[in-house]
């Protein structure tokens, strides 16, 4: 049993090891606001942050909204996870290709973490003053549940619907969690016996 069980689980931690892509799923509404408004807008997406080629793909689809789009963009870092507001962090107005004037839509883009286009310039002031350390802040502020993506709009100039970036557990995760529950059990029934 500790013959295949170990191997197994080393090479599970192994690969966990070398993950580069961290990947968060994204739920905006108008209740999420802060203030939070009646908005019947909603939206649905992907953050998947690359730390090896230093990207950031965004992926969103949303509806329903009141007014026209009017910018969207990462805020970050909230001082409590899953609450609060925070400064912009990304590109200002809006995401390069984000749809402006619509109701409702949909965007994707890879945003370039070493580009100094792909922050404001007070993020980075706020973090060292590079952008290495603009990219190590936003990657902090998205895997404490401290970054959200936002959707301005006409009738909404704070924002009409947002969402806090959720991390999404890897694939191994799981494995390593069936394997650890397999050899518990194992170890439970050898104790025992």
């Amino acid at each position: 049993m500790r013959k295949t069980l170990l191997p197994a689980l080393i090479a599970c931690s192994l690969m966990s090891a070398r993950a580069s892509v961290f990947q968060y799923s994204v739920t905006l509404d108008g209740p999420s606001e802060s203030p939070a408004n009646a908005s019947p807008g909603i939206g649905s997406g992907s953050v998947n942050y690359d730390n090896v080629a230093h990207t950031l793909q965004l992926q969103v689809s949303f509806s329903g909204l009141l007014g026209t789009t009017t910018a969207s963009h990462i805020h970050a870092p909230t001082a409590s996870p899953f609450s609060g507001t925070a400064n912009v962090a990304t590109t200002t107005p809006s995401f390069t290709g984000f749809p402006l004037g619509v109701m409702s839509g949909t965007f994707a883009n890879t945003l370039n973490l070493t580009a100094a286009s792909t922050y404001t310039p007070a993020f980075v002031t706020a973090n060292g003053g590079t952008l290495a350390g603009a990219e190590a802040a936003l990657a902090s502020a998205m895997a404490g549940g401290k970054a959200y993506w936002n959707i301005h709009s006409s009738v909404f100039g704070g924002g009409e619907i947002r969402g806090f970036l959720v991390a999404v557990p890897e694939p191994s995760t799981f494995v390593l969690a069936g394997l650890g529950g397999v050899a518990l059990m194992f170890w439970l029934r050898r104790r025992n016996t």
